[in-house]
């Protein structure tokens, strides 16, 4: 297929430069929309009209879309398109339920490919990517308001960057020429309230404050000056039933029944004879306060030039604190049920009651900077461009505390709690602890009834991207013959990134001190309690630790032996986990468009050329143990031949049918990238090593898309469509470790490295509707109803290293896919009045494979099928103020359900965070 594809495109392109065939076109169809010069779309009719236009398939959401929602950012704004999962957690220190428990949407994946195969843009300038491990865009940075436009384009043509397998994202800013006046402005306020939070005696409360101007002025209104601004708080306390998490860092889980050799029993389906056995519930709260602007400089002297200035800035702080009350299950024995049968059951012996504290902080931020004009010279346009973009995803000071019942130190020898039996029993899917009375007192009273542990671990790390270059595009319009005109361009990008990672430990509080018996309210770490751990479900108190008073103690007692990032040398503790790269990418791209009759065809032909290099730490190790590192550099490239071939037909007005058939890839992240490693050193002396591979090769795709719009005049539309894509070298995501990894041990030592895997196909067809009853008579026309639809399957092989632990040969859904996305909508607009009604609903999805490092796929880490209602009502007053109050979860649904095993719920992370009420305020003028 991709032979023939090169071919047809070398072949229309020389058709093009011999300059066609000269044959008179009947123009009857409407002119393509030229979607780089859209800017604003205000209303949902709008928006519809614009993917009608469009010569490509793309989604809008309009101003009013933004405007009639209570999201927390834009990443749930682009829950409202077909085909768009939301994720609220991800990679990093974002990853499992720690993530989610912020209870908001964080990045989102797009037909089926998680968001590191996306491209994101404002206003056209491809953003830095932060993120410490890969090249996902961190989108819960962005607030909805100040953006009037969000373009997901989804397919890619030659002039389009080449790296999006999944879809590129555009969000807009406008300009002073978007608005009919010569001045126009606004000021909003909105105030926010989450319900969560209430429920723990916390305010809950936040809001905004957000302006906007543009003026027109100068000679002939030549000049134009358009400038938002916006801030916003958000205060968060979130419930969290961290299953999962026990599971893979404390043991807690295991099979009911097992043989004598230690395994599941045969016969047993593993995910029915799987059982929690022990847990972590926990609140997570904190704050989210953000802050940033946008701005476009615009000189438009005549109808050939418009130059441009513009840029935009955003910049969030987040701080998270989650507290954990943990029932770890320490000792646990097997028994044969009936002797000689065979039958081994499951008995938890000891239980270990500890409090577990960490912070989450966060401080990102992401910039953009361009300038560039649009000139016409006859035929011709011709548009240079210059850009910048810088993004950091930060966690400056995460600490973490904790205290058990089993504390053992110079000073303490706590014993664990006697149980027998099963830990866990179960109720409504959930999981509950079978407590001894003094197991729950323990939890209850943890500030007195447990000994502190550790003075601190702390954790600082820094990721961030620079990218900037220039781009230029030329046009030539033909008239009277088929070839309508051809486009050529170039773009040269250079990023720098730089990642770090660094680590202390203190010794234990009793060693420091020089005494025994300390705890939690005698240290002054915590003297008052959230009066239920999860209100609702689980009763017992959990401590509300002084934050403040852990930092004083952490910098008290941290001494030079606290260095602890990776070895025993500072040197290396400073370095190892420090890498620094830099990447290149070249590209030019020719494009014609033919119109035959009512058909429209363009080829396209882009070829991008990538140079990586990375400097990093490497650790010598020799017989005398660990010697000094030094720094040591690695070098990819990737050289890829993109073409593409897209077919529209417009019968009339009210119809548009496109095909297309193009190519395109993605790169590896830096971090899998780098020839050097990364380590980390537990407790118990085990020394895990991350290396990095410079050959890995890039992930490609021939996508296939097919589609039809209608409209009518009555304000109704309708899309169906459908898309495929034939993926290679796949390489999924796995939070902060290496994919695809070929992991092996040497004593004390394990060492992973990430390779590609195979192939994999993703396939869908999505639905989109949306219709105003403006025939019903009176106040009732103003009804209306709208959904969308999407159908999803994936298929993947993860590649021989992973396959072997699972089952040579099978296949995986990839992650992040759900198979069913789709959200319905009633609303009603009448004079000022509006009324939206939304329900949302996704699919269960493959998370994460290999979650307890089982045989076979059973595994693998779901996330349970997710609904939510939205509510929206609206008031424009005729003197320029309007109203609006928005309640997102209206139900107080989970926001997140994540369980081991597709068809099993024992093993889960679930997060409840409530409903969020919005009430905006805003002045136009």
């Amino acid at each position: 297929m991709k032979a023939a594809l090169l071919a047809s495109v070398f072949g229309l392109i020389s058709a093009s430069a011999a300059h066609a065939e000269t044959a008179a076109v009947a123009a009857t169809a409407e002119p393509s929309e030229t979607i780089d010069s859209l800017v604003i779309v205000a209303n949902r009719n709008d928006a519809t009209k614009t993917q009608m236009r469009a010569a490509t398939a793309i989604s809008v959401l309009s101003a009013e879309d933004l405007e009639h929602t209570a999201v927390h950012n834009v990443a749930e704004a682009l829950g409202m398109m077909p085909s768009v999962n939301v994720m609220n957690t991800g990679s990093s220190f974002f990853g499992g339920v720690d993530g989610a428990s912020r209870g908001e949407g964080m990045f989102v994946s797009i037909r089926g490919l998680n968001a590191e195969f996306n491209v994101n843009m404002i206003n056209g300038v491809t953003v830095a990517q932060g993120m410490p491990y890969s090249r996902q865009v961190q989108l819960s940075l962005l607030p909805p308001s100040g953006l009037h436009t969000i373009v997901l384009n989804k397919t890619s043509t030659a002039d389009m960057d080449g790296d999006a397998i999944g879809g590129t994202v555009d969000f807009r800013t406008p300009s002073a020429f978007d608005y009919r006046g010569d001045f126009t402005g606004s000021i909003t306020a909105s105030g926010r309230i989450e319900s969560r939070a209430r429920d723990y005696g916390d305010q809950g409360l936040g809001g905004g404050l957000s302006a906007e101007l543009a003026k027109k002025f100068g000679p002939n209104q030549s000049f134009g000056v358009y400038a938002s601004a916006f801030y916003d708080k958000r205060n968060y306390a979130n419930s969290e039933v961290a299953g999962v998490m026990s599971a893979q860092n404390d043991g807690g889980w295991g099979f009911l029944i097992k043989d004598a050799n230690g395994a599941n029993y045969p016969g047993l389906d593993p995910e029915k004879n799987m059982t929690q056995t022990g847990l972590n519930v926990g609140v997570s709260n904190g704050y989210t306060e953000r802050w940033g602007g946008n701005f476009t400089l615009n000189w438009r002297p005549n109808d050939t030039l418009d130059a441009y200035l513009r840029g935009s800035y955003a910049y969030a702080k987040t701080q998270q604190n989650s507290t954990l009350s943990q029932f770890v299950s320490t000792s646990k024995s097997y028994k044969e049920a009936v002797p000689g049968s065979g039958r081994y059951a499951l008995s938890v012996d000891a239980i270990s009651t500890r409090v577990w504290y960490e912070t989450n902080p966060e401080e990102a931020d992401l910039a953009t900077l361009q300038a560039g004009f649009d000139k016409t010279l006859g035929a011709w346009t011709l548009s240079p461009q210059i850009f910048f973009s810088e993004g950091n995803n930060d966690r400056p000071n995460h600490i973490e505390a904790s205290e058990r019942v089993n504390q053992s130190d110079k000073y303490n020898k706590g014993p664990t709690r006697p149980l027998g039996g099963l830990s866990i029993g179960y109720a409504d899917n959930l999981p509950y602890p079978l407590f001894t009375s003094t197991i729950y007192d323990d939890l209850n009273n943890a500030n007195t009834a447990l000994l502190a542990r550790r003075s601190g671990q702390l954790t600082e790390q820094f990721s961030g991207q620079q990218k900037y270059g220039f781009k230029f595009d030329a046009k030539r319009v033909f008239e009277g013959q088929a070839l309508q005109w051809i486009k050529l361009g170039g773009k040269y990008i250079d990023s720098h990134r730089r990642v770090t990672n660094r680590d202390w430990t203190n010794d234990h509080f009793a060693n420091a001190i020089g005494q025994g018996g300390l705890t939690w309210q005698s240290l002054g770490l915590s003297t008052s309690y959230y009066d239920q751990v999860f209100p609702g479900q689980y009763n017992w108190r959990v401590p509300k630790v002084n934050q403040s008073k852990l930092f004083e103690y952490f910098y008290k007692y941290k001494t030079a032996a606290s260095f602890d990032t990776c070895g025993s040398l500072d040197i290396n503790n400073y370095n190892c986990n420090t890498q620094k790269g830099d990447e290149a990418v070249t590209s030019v791209y020719a494009v014609a468009d033919y119109q035959f009759g009512d058909v429209e065809i363009s080829p396209g032909l882009r070829y991008e050329h990538a140079q990586i290099d990375n400097l990093y730490w490497s650790i010598p190790t020799t017989s005398a143990g660990e010697q000094p590192g030094n720094w040591a550099t690695s070098h990819t490239k990737y050289n890829e031949v993109l073409p593409s071939v897209f077919v529209t037909w417009r019968p009339d007005g009210a119809a548009v049918y496109r095909g297309s058939i193009w190519s395109s890839y993605t790169r590896p992240a830096f971090i899998q990238l780098a020839g050097g490693e990364r380590r980390s050193v537990s407790d118990d002396g085990n020394v895990s090593i991350s290396r990095g591979n410079p050959n890995l090769k890039p992930i490609k795709a021939l996508n296939v898309d097919l589609s039809g719009e209608w409209s009518n005049s009555k304000g109704g539309y309708a899309m169906f469509g459908g898309f495929y894509k034939r993926l290679s070298d796949y390489i999924y995501d796995n939070g902060s470790s290496s994919v695809n990894t070929d992991s092996y041990a040497e004593g004390k030592t394990s060492i992973s490295q990430p390779n590609n895997g195979g192939s994999g196909d993703v396939y869908g067809l999505e639905m989109q509707l949306r219709q105003k009853f403006s025939d019903l008579p009176g106040l009732l026309s103003g009804l209306g109803a709208g959904m969308n639809l999407t159908r999803q399957w994936t298929l993947v092989d993860l590649g021989d290293s992973v396959q072997s632990r699972i089952q040579n040969g099978v296949h995986n859904r990839i992650q992040n896919a759900p198979d069913w996305l789709g959200s319905a909508q009633l609303f009603y607009q009448k004079g000022g009045f509006s009324f939206d009604v939304i329900y949302h609903y996704t699919g269960a999805y493959v998370a994460g494979y290999d979650a307890l490092n089982q045989p076979g796929k059973w595994d693998n880490l779901w996330v349970r099928p997710h609904h939510s209602v939205d509510l929206h009502a609206g008031y424009a007053f005729d003197n320029g103020f309007k109203l609006d109050l928005s309640v997102a979860n209206l139900l107080k649904d989970y926001s997140y359900w994540a369980h081991v095993g597709q068809h099993s719920l024992a093993v889960s992370d679930v997060v409840d965070s409530g409903r969020t009420t919005l009430l905006t305020l805003k002045k136009t003028f």
